[in-house]
């Protein structure tokens, strides 16, 4: 981050959410800087995709603050709300593409839902954004026809329909083989390097957070929040802390 633009891409504080009565996590405090892949990990049911939703403003706060690229969404009024969410691009674990429309439909969408661009300089925007991912050949697909792996990247390719400064990813390499998991490890380090965009993604992928992962945070649910902050590499090497080191070294708690 230069030091004309210190702000960090993400601020969160003191972020609490809860169902029923029931904490998920709280006193959940971190920054995410530009251009960095910030990875959230952890065991099932410790909260990870809920934090992605409560960052996004599809989860309501028990209590904290975020601030994406400077803005509180939840203090937003609507039209700086819309302007904030153009700004971002979220990848969901299952790729959630329309069955009924070919790839670059689907990549289209958002572009004619929020610019005005003449039809023939959408579809070639969306034919560059799945180029983008190797997808170009596949354009005319329809999402029945075509792998898991290649739809979740195809979900990327959405997500960069409006050429966002930031990018969330929800378990991109769940249900993948190892080989194509690692494929698109390597396709979001490409992006991140190429296009300056920064990613914040949810796995508990243990061979995916050490290949992409600048810095991460672990939640635990036993502990209801953050155990764990850095680079994931030395926290698989130096953690004393034992349900850390039982992660990254896949031992039995």
């Amino acid at each position: 981050m230069s030091a004309s633009d210190p702000q960090p891409v993400i601020r969160a504080e003191n972020l609490a959410v809860a169902f029923d009565g029931r904490t998920i996590f709280k006193d959940v405090s971190f920054e995410v800087q530009r251009g960095e892949i910030f990875v959230i990990l952890g065991g099932s049911g410790c909260g990870k995709s809920t934090l992605l939703k409560a960052l996004i403003g599809l989860v309501p706060l028990a209590a904290g603050h975020a601030w994406l690229l400077g803005e509180e969404l939840a203090e937003a009024n609507d039209r700086d709300r819309r302007a904030l969410l153009q700004r971002i691009g979220v990848m969901w674990q299952s790729g959630a593409l329309f069955g009924s429309m070919t790839l670059a439909e689907n990549v289209e969408l958002p572009i004619e839902e929020h610019t005005r661009l003449p039809r023939p300089a959408r579809e070639a925007l969306a034919r560059s954004k799945l180029g983008l991912v190797g997808l170009g050949d596949a354009a005319a697909r329809l999402p029945a026809e075509i792998s898991g792996g290649m739809a979740k990247r195809a979900g990327i390719a959405r997500a960069m329909a409006l050429d966002p400064p930031l990018l969330f990813l929800d378990e991109p390499g769940a249900g993948l083989d190892p080989i194509t998991s690692a494929g698109l490890d390597k396709l979001i380090k490409d992006i991140a390097r190429d296009t300056g965009t920064t990613f914040v993604v949810v796995t508990h992928e243990l061979q995916s957070i050490l290949a992409i992962g600048d810095r991460c945070i672990m939640l635990d649910k036993d502990a209801q929040g953050i155990i764990a902050e850095g680079d994931p590499r030395r926290l698989r090497d130096e953690s004393e802390q034992p349900t850390v080191r039982a992660f990254f070294r896949r031992e039995a708690a």
